[in-house]
Formats: structure tokens, C-alpha cells, sequence
């Protein structure tokens, strides 16, 4: 089993942006085809400051930095990792150019099936230049034992 001993410990933290031209590309790579996250006008004739960031695109600014070292500090073997979960909880609208801040933590470390799977809970908080809650991002990720 992983050591609990790692729980609250912060694997990330760093501050990043996001230019209008890669939410376009963004919007254009998912799909997404309504105005506010394309046309800057569009976007303030909705009540927006700016574009609007697309709902999960926090997630790829979150990998703008991946933490690194964390997972050989708690003996995690990538060959036996697994995506377990993934959720959003957003609290408030980012746009192009803001600041954020993204801070990542483990928050859990537990295991099922009597040791035959381990979890880790990664939740990572983002505020904004204004030190506003923007959003709060969670993933568990599973190692297979054995």
C-alpha cells in the first residue's frame, strides 16, 4: 500500500495563461462551435469580458506543468497506473489572459480488494489574478498491485 504519510502533501503549484488564439484552437479541436468561445465580440455581447475558457479546458492548463517526481517519491510504478476518476467543480468564469493559479495536492491515499488496487486522490484548486476561487479539479488515479 502506498503511505498515507503523503496525504496533504502539494505536488504542484505554479501560475500560467491562456492567450484568445489557443482557446480558439481549443474550441475548434473539441468541436465546440458557439460564438463565445471563438469571437471576442460574440463573447461580450453574452455578458463575458472575454472568452470565456471552455468548460475542461482548465485540465489541459493543468498539464501545462505536470508535477513531476511525485509519483516514484510515493513508489507508484507507471506501468501499473490506471486513470481511475476525473471530475470539475467551477466556481467562477476564467478568460483569456487571466492568471492562474493552480495548486495541486494529495487529498487521499487508500486501497480496495484487500491491497490489490491502490488510489490516490490529486485535488487541485485554481484562483484567479484576483486570488477568486475559479475552479477545483480532481482525479484518482489507481495502481494495480500484484
Amino acid at each position: 500500500m502506498i503511505d498515507k504519510k503523503h496525504i496533504g502533501k502539494v505536488i504542484a503549484d505554479f501560475r500560467t495563461s491562456a492567450p484568445a488564439s489557443q482557446l480558439r484552437f481549443f474550441a475548434k479541436a473539441t468541436g465546440e462551435t458557439r460564438a463565445i468561445y471563438t469571437n471576442e465580440a460574440a463573447a461580450r455581447d453574452a455578458g463575458h469580458r472575454g472568452l470565456p475558457l471552455p468548460p475542461t479546458f482548465l485540465f489541459s492548463l493543468e498539464l501545462v506543468n505536470p508535477p513531476s517526481g511525485w509519483r516514484e517519491e510515493l513508489g507508484i510504478r507507471t506501468e501499473r497506473i490506471l486513470h481511475g476518476e476525473q471530475s470539475f467543480t467551477y466556481h467562477r468564469m476564467a478568460y483569456a489572459g487571466d492568471v492562474l493559479h493552480f495548486r495541486t495536492t494529495i487529498t487521499d491515499i487508500y486501497d480496495k480488494r484487500n491491497g490489490a488496487l491502490d488510489f490516490v486522490v490529486r485535488e487541485t484548486r485554481v484562483t484567479n489574478q484576483d486570488n477568486e476561487h475559479v475552479a477545483d479539479l480532481r482525479g484518482v488515479l489507481v495502481q494495480r498491485n500484484g
